[in-house]
């Protein structure tokens, strides 16, 4: 997979999904008491489809692209739709939006190690200590400032949530750009995402079914609930993952993951905005450590 330099309009591409994403971690902060975690992805994964299904129809017909190729979009169906945002909504449910994007932005650390171990790419010494040095924002985030937290690990749920969650996207988008994608797919962004939301629907359905078998769910029904999750079912699902697969594949996984790191300071500005949840001093000295490690990192 070639990668071109980043044009004015890759980098709009890049920019638009940490914006929508940042939206997407305020919202679902303000319906954790009036929706599960896992019900409330499912549901935003239902609006998507509902949505792509007049665009992309043809490529549920048995004859199409998709079937000869289907496990690989299971599994992105499985990392990007299904694990990463029920782990994202189980993060909000005990921790921050600014909390939970900037332990996000970690993704570098884990696009580097993934792509190493998993899909042979290589990794410089000055990416390395660029990850590192992302880490310790992450770190101090994770510590909420006093390092001797790190020591007791003294750490919210959602904090180690989120993580999983990176993790799991980090595999989604080595896996974009080194599995083969058929050109009837790869050339059409509605069809390319619907390959990988009718396996990530499935996913997500049976990740909310076991919440409600196993653990006390809930869905409180009114206008407020169902605003929120037209947003995100519309501009964090379906606008972004648009913008963000075809980034991908014009930038590099490793490229776009900088752009990621975007998503903590529009997360600050929408969460003082809306949750009254203003940024403390070390949500700042983080987003600093970890700029800094991609400027180190990608520096030439």
């Amino acid at each position: 997979m070639q990668t071109q330099r980043l044009s004015p309009s890759t980098v709009f591409l890049l920019t638009v999904p940490p914006l929508l994403w940042a939206g997407n971690a305020v919202v679902g902060r303000l319906v954790r008491d009036l929706v599960s975690p896992l019900t409330l992805n499912f549901v935003r994964w239902v609006i998507a489809f509902a949505l792509l299904l007049p665009l992309a129809w043809p490529i549920l017909r048995r004859g199409s692209a998709l079937w000869p190729h289907w496990r690989r979009y299971a599994v992105l169906g499985l990392l990007g739709i299904g694990c990463y945002n029920a782990f994202q909504y189980l993060a909000l449910q005990t921790s921050t939006p600014i909390n939970v994007t900037l332990v996000g932005s970690s993704l570098p650390l884990w696009m580097l190690a993934t792509g190493t171990l998993f899909f042979g790419a290589r990794v410089s010494g000055r990416e390395v200590g660029g990850a590192l040095l992302s880490m310790l924002g992450v770190l101090l985030v994770l510590s909420r400032g006093e390092w001797q937290q790190l020591l007791a690990l003294r750490l919210v749920p959602g904090d180690l949530y989120m993580i999983a969650g990176t993790i799991s996207w980090a595999f989604y988008s080595w896996f974009l750009v080194r599995t083969h994608q058929p050109a009837g797919i790869r050339q059409d962004w509605a069809a390319f995402l619907m390959a990988q939301l009718v396996f990530g629907l499935g996913w997500s359905g049976a990740l909310a079914a076991g919440e409600w078998a196993v653990a006390a769910a809930h869905v409180d029904v009114g206008w407020p609930l169902a605003a929120a999750m037209l947003f995100i079912g519309v501009g964090p699902a379906v606008v972004a993952y648009r913008c963000w697969g075809t980034g991908v594949q014009r930038a590099g996984p490793q490229a776009a993951s900088i752009f990621m790191n975007l998503t903590p300071l529009f997360a600050a500005v929408l969460s003082a905005a809306f949750l009254r949840e203003p940024p403390h001093w070390y949500h700042g000295v983080a987003f600093l450590l970890i700029v800094g490690g991609i400027v180190v990192s990608s520096r030439r």
